[in-house]
C-alpha cells in the first residue's frame, strides 16, 4: 500500500495544493495588472475631463507654456510617480516637441498616437504591452499639439514581484502543512482499504473468523458492510456445500450398504443351492424364498430411489383434483386391518368431525396414510395399541396415527425424515424397510404444501400426524401441530 495507493493520494493531495497556489498566484498578479490597466485610464479620464486643464492647455502660447500646465497639473495625471513621463508631440506628425525625458525623441510611433493624429483621443489598451500609454489632441493658441503620457508598468512589476514571492512563501508553507494533512487523510482512507484487502486475504484462504469493523456511514463504510454480508453469504454457501458433499457421500454409502446386504444374503443363499446336492426339499424352498424376499427388498430400494430422484429433479408429476380425504383414510385403514390383526394389535378408526373433499393427489396421499400406519404396525410389540383419528378445521384436514410402540428416543425424532436413517436398523432390515418411506412421504406432502409432524419418547409410543390443506398447494395454509 506504501508504494501505491497510499503514495498516490498524499501526491495527489500536495499536486493539488500546489496546482491551488499556482491557480490562485496566477489570478491574483493577473487581477492587480488589470486593476493597474483600469485604474490608469480612468485617471486619464477623469484628468482631461478637467475643464480647467482643457482650457488652460489650449490657451497655451508656446510648448514650454503646455509644459507648464502639464506640471501644474502633474498630480492629476500622475506624472510625479518616476515611472509615468508626459510628452508634447506635434499634432499633425507626431515628432517629439518636448517632455521630461530626451530620449522621447526616439519614442516609436504608438497606436494610440497614430489615433491622436486623426483628432481622436487615443487610449486604447492592451494588456499584454510592456506600457500603458494615452494620447490626447489638443489645439492651442501656438498650434496643435499631442499630449501624450506613458507608465511604463515599473510599479506594476514590482508589485507583481511581492506578489510572486508572497505566493511562494505562501505555497511553501501550504505544503509544509499539507504534507501532514495529506499524510492523514490518505491513512485514514487507505487503513479501511488495507483492513478489507487483510480481510480479502484470509477469505480466499479459507478464514472466516475475524471480518472488518467500521461503522462509519460513508462509501468505506458501506463497502465494509458489504464485503461482511457477502463473507457471510459466501461462509453459508461453502457450509451448504460442504453439508451436500457430506450429505453425498453418506448417501453413496448407505445406498451401497443397503444393496450390498441384500446381494450378499442372495449370493450365500445361491452358492449353498449350487454346491449341496441332496439338500432337503423344505429348506431349499425356505432358501428360495429368501433370495425372493432379498430380491424384492433390492426392488424396493431401487423404486424409491428412483421415486426420490425424480423429486429431487422437479420430474415427478401429481394429478391435483378433489376426492373424498373421508374415504382415503378408511381404504387404507381397511388394507391394513389384516396385517395389525397378524400382530393382534387393537387398530381403530375415528372421525372427529365431517370432512369435505380436498385437492390433491389421492394416491400419493394415500402412499403417505399407508407408510405412516405400516411404521406403527411395525415398530408396536405384538398386542399393542394402534389408533386412527381424523378431523377438519380452520381450511385444512388432518389424519394422526398413535401407537403406544418402542417410540423413538428425543434425539432422533428430527432425523427420521432423512434418507436411510433408521432408530432401530436390524428391525428395520428383518421387516423390509428400506429407510426411505418417510422421506417420499415427506417429499409428497411438501408438494401439497401440507405438514409431517411427529411426536415420540422412547417407550412411549409415537403419534405421527399429516396436515393438508383443504384448497390445494396453490394457496399457503397456517397448519398446526396435532
Amino acid at each position: 500500500m506504501n508504494r501505491s495507493l497510499y503514495t498516490k493520494l498524499v501526491l495527489i493531495m500536495l499536486l493539488l495544493i500546489i496546482s491551488l497556489m499556482s491557480v490562485a498566484g496566477v489570478f491574483l498578479m493577473r487581477g492587480v495588472r488589470e486593476f493597474y490597466l483600469n485604474d490608469f485610464y480612468q485617471q486619464m479620464s477623469a484628468a482631461f475631463s478637467n475643464t480647467d486643464l482643457i482650457r488652460n492647455l489650449s490657451s497655451a502660447g508656446a510648448v514650454d507654456d503646455v509644459v507648464r500646465v502639464l506640471i501644474t497639473f502633474s498630480g492629476q495625471l500622475g506624472i510625479d510617480s518616476g515611472t509615468r513621463n508626459y510628452y508634447i508631440l506635434s499634432g499633425n506628425t507626431g515628432a517629439f516637441l518636448a517632455g521630461p525625458d530626451p530620449s522621447g525623441a526616439e519614442m516609436p510611433v504608438t497606436p494610440n498616437i497614430l489615433t491622436a493624429i486623426k483628432g481622436e483621443i487615443g487610449m486604447a489598451s492592451d494588456s499584454s504591452a510592456e506600457y500603458m500609454d494615452i494620447a490626447v489632441p489638443i489645439s492651442a493658441e501656438s498650434g496643435d499639439y499631442i499630449i501624450y503620457i506613458k507608465d511604463n508598468k515599473d510599479a506594476l512589476q514590482s508589485l507583481n514581484s511581492e506578489l510572486f514571492k508572497i505566493v511562494l512563501q505562501a505555497l511553501v508553507v501550504g505544503f509544509i502543512i499539507a504534507l501532514p494533512l495529506s499524510m492523514l487523510l490518505a491513512k485514514t482512507m487507505t487503513t479501511p482499504i488495507q483492513s478489507l484487502t487483510l480481510a480479502a486475504e484470509r477469505l480466499a484462504s479459507g478464514d472466516f473468523s475475524r471480518k472488518p469493523k467500521n461503522d462509519a456511514r460513508d462509501e468505506i463504510g458501506v463497502l465494509t458492510r458489504t464485503f461482511n454480508d457477502m463473507a457471510g453469504q459466501l461462509e453459508t454457501t461453502l457450509d451448504n456445500q460442504r453439508r451436500s458433499e457430506q450429505m453425498r457421500r453418506e448417501f453413496v454409502a448407505n445406498v451401497s450398504h443397503e444393496l450390498r446386504t441384500p446381494i450378499t444374503s442372495i449370493r450365500s443363499y445361491a452358492e449353498t443351492l449350487v454346491d449341496s446336492d441332496s439338500m432337503p426339499e423344505d429348506m431349499e424352498k425356505g432358501f428360495l424364498r429368501v433370495i425372493l424376499n432379498e430380491s424384492d427388498r433390492m426392488k424396493n430400494i431401487v423404486q424409491d430411489l428412483l421415486t426420490l430422484s425424480r423429486f429431487d429433479a422437479g420430474s415427478y408429476e401429481f394429478s391435483f383434483q378433489r376426492f373424498s380425504f373421508e374415504d382415503s383414510v378408511r381404504e387404507v385403514h381397511n388394507a391394513m386391518l389384516l396385517e395389525a390383526k397378524n400382530h393382534h394389535h387393537q387398530f381403530t378408526l375415528s372421525f372427529k368431525s365431517e370432512i369435505p373433499r380436498i385437492m390433491g393427489d389421492s394416491t400419493r396421499v394415500e402412499q403417505v396414510l399407508m407408510n405412516m400406519i405400516s411404521n406403527a404396525i411395525k415398530y408396536t410389540a405384538d398386542g399393542g395399541r394402534i389408533r386412527v383419528t381424523a378431523g377438519s378445521e380452520n381450511g385444512i384436514v388432518w389424519a394422526s396415527v398413535r401407537d403406544n410402540g418402542v417410540g423413538i428416543p428425543a434425539a432422533d425424532v428430527d432425523r427420521v425424515f432423512e434418507r436411510f436413517y433408521r432408530v432401530d436398523k436390524a428391525r428395520s432390515r428383518e421387516s423390509g424397510g428400506t429407510g426411505l418411506g418417510l422421506s417420499i412421504a415427506l417429499e409428497i406432502v411438501s408438494r401439497h404444501n401440507g405438514k409431517l409432524d411427529i411426536q415420540s419418547r422412547r417407550g412411549s409410543g409415537t403419534t405421527i400426524t399429516l396436515v393438508l390443506p383443504i384448497d390445494g398447494p396453490k394457496e399457503t395454509v397456517e397448519v398446526r401441530n396435532a
